[in-house]
């Protein structure tokens, strides 16, 4: 501990050397760093004052709250008018028929081998064998609500009330109808579909405030977490977390990264770099929902995706790219079978691949929320809620830092399918890879014209 103690004074000293060369003060300088190098040392911090001085975190603890306030603040308002607004971009109604259909099909593809990865990971380092339930004490999580109410519940009976309890899918239904009806509307709808672009570009500047608040909001948030349970956030999950971080790190090198350079042909290393403060947020906060607005920054101004696909894509993908928690489930799936000594045939594996799969697409964007999908994929192999409240209370102590993990693979998973998207669709800027043509010409986009003179794909 007092090496990085060193190494952090170190790299303090640096930074006013450098300061005083380049005549700047430590605010400044502080300003002009980028985001990612900021949010870094804040979570370096935050691990330090967590476990050296755990008492001092909770005085700490007013900025993380205020961060993930700030964050879910937006998320309602982003996805309502950034939605409807990219649907005014593409001009036709029917090319929202072609770019729904692409977004899904990606994103089913890249759940299925999200469990594929998670089981394969279990079964191979059996994470599961001679754990302890004897000390775990059952945690009762209350009934997942079923299929038939998950369909249902996409239409919304009061989007006041949606957009109060945060209800991303219902939001994204009426975001779509409102700009379906305002390119329906044709001349009649110019004006609103002008007022939802003007708004997506006050909020994305709402967003660009917000951001300076992450590295403090991550200090706080991480020293909190170290401190309620000491290096036990980080190092005694054993073997399932090392699971956890295997399939995460699978997951990205091998469906993710081949994407990027395959499909939307660009460079790995820039990609990655562009996103990382998408990732730094999803890590710290464990939640797709409050990675979007920073996603669709980093989208726009980082990769060059025009706003015609982050307003559509990327909302879209927060609900359903669940990539971290697919695979998360399915290791989980395979580790609990193995705690409870059952030995799973070719057609449970079956059973809790399909379940696996399809459930992720039902999991709301917030912490924790895959353990109601783990209930849901244990109970159709036939393991019973008392089983699975057992699994629950082993696991729930040390689910913080494990959804902190796979939250970053579904981040990924969303701005590598919105990156593909705009590859195929030919709306892409090629900022990172100027050289490379875009692989179909652009159609006539009517209002999508006026859009993007005004910089509104930018």
């Amino acid at each position: 501990m007092l090496s990085g103690w060193r190494w952090l004074a170190a790299a303090v000293r640096a930074a006013f050397v450098n300061c005083g060369r380049r005549n700047l003060t430590p605010l400044r300088a502080w300003v002009a760093a980028p985001l990612w190098q900021r949010v870094l040392a804040g979570l370096v911090l935050g691990v330090a004052v967590g476990a050296i001085t755990p008492g001092a975190a909770p005085a700490f603890a007013f900025l993380g709250d205020i961060f993930v306030r700030l964050i879910r603040m937006l998320v309602a308002p982003l996805v309502l008018v950034m939605i409807a607004a990219g649907v005014t971009t593409l001009g036709d109604p029917r090319r929202l028929g072609s770019l729904g259909g692409r977004t899904l099909l990606m994103f089913a593809a890249t759940t299925a081998a999200a469990v594929s990865i998670g089981m394969a990971v279990g079964l191979l380092l059996r994470p599961g064998d001679n754990a302890d339930l004897a000390a775990a004490a059952p945690k009762a999580l209350g009934e997942a609500k079923s299929a038939y109410d998950q369909l249902i519940g996409i239409v919304p009976l009061n989007i006041f009330d949606s957009l109060v309890r945060g209800d991303m899918l219902a939001i994204i239904f009426f975001a779509l109808m409102i700009g379906v009806g305002t390119l329906a509307a044709g001349s009649a709808g110019k004006p609103a579909a002008a007022l939802l672009r003007s708004m997506s570009s006050v909020l994305l500047q709402v967003v660009r405030i917000v951001m300076e608040f992450t590295p403090f909001g991550v200090f706080a948030l991480i020293a909190g977490a170290v401190a309620a349970n000491g290096a036990a956030v980080f190092l005694n999950i054993g073997k399932l977390a090392l699971a956890v971080v295997i399939g995460s790190v699978l997951q990205i090198l091998f469906v993710h990264v081949p994407l990027v350079a395959l499909v939307a042909r660009l460079p790995v290393r820039r990609f990655f770099r562009g996103i990382a403060d998408a990732l730094t947020i999803a890590f710290s906060t464990a939640s797709s929902s409050a990675t979007l607005p920073v996603a669709m920054r980093v989208a726009q101004e980082n990769l060059g995706i025009r706003r015609v696909i982050t307003s559509t894509v990327l909302p879209l993908g927060a609900s359903i790219g669940k990539d971290g928690t697919a695979m998360y489930v399915g290791l989980l799936s395979i580790f609990s079978l193995q705690a409870l000594d059952i030995t799973a045939d070719a057609a449970m594996l079956a059973v809790i691949f399909l379940t696996a799969a399809l459930a992720a697409f039902g999991t709301a964007p917030v912490p924790s929320a895959s353990l109601f999908m783990l209930a849901a994929v244990l109970s159709a192999v036939g393991v019973a809620p008392e089983q699975t409240a057992l699994i629950v209370g082993l696991v729930l102590p040390f689910d913080r830092f494990l959804d902190m993990t796979r939250t970053v693979p579904s981040a990924s998973a969303n701005l590598t399918v919105a990156a593909v998207i705009a590859r195929l669709e030919g709306e892409m800027d090629n900022v990172l890879a100027p050289q490379l043509p875009v692989l179909v010409s652009e159609p006539d986009k009517g209002f999508a014209g006026s859009a993007h003179g005004n910089g509104a794909g930018k």
